[in-house]
């Protein structure tokens, strides 16, 4: 007897389901075999690295760019865009 939702299945099968009164699920697929998932999680990591600018991070750029160029991190990169922050009578605030 099953309870609840089905959310997941377990593993694939080409048989049509046991329940009663689901209906038939059609394919359209030209792949057999399911797609390999991109690393996600990885590319989460990385943007969020650069926006704190880890010193992993840095360390890896200052590879890239070589000993002379300045590496900054997202947070740095808008901070400096917004300052100084002027009101409408041209003063510093």
């Amino acid at each position: 007897m099953l309870e609840g939702p089905i959310l997941a299945v377990s593993r694939q099968t080409k048989s049509v389901a046991d329940i009663p009164g689901t209906p038939k699920r059609y394919s359209f697929s030209k792949n057999a075999e399911p797609i390999e998932v991109p690393g996600l999680l990885d590319l989460q990591r990385e943007s969020f690295a650069w926006l704190i600018g880890t010193p992993e991070w840095r360390a890896r750029q200052q590879e890239e760019r070589g000993p002379e160029a300045r590496v900054t991190s997202g947070l740095e990169d808008i901070l400096d865009e917004l300052s100084p922050i002027q009101d409408y009578s041209e003063n510093m605030s």
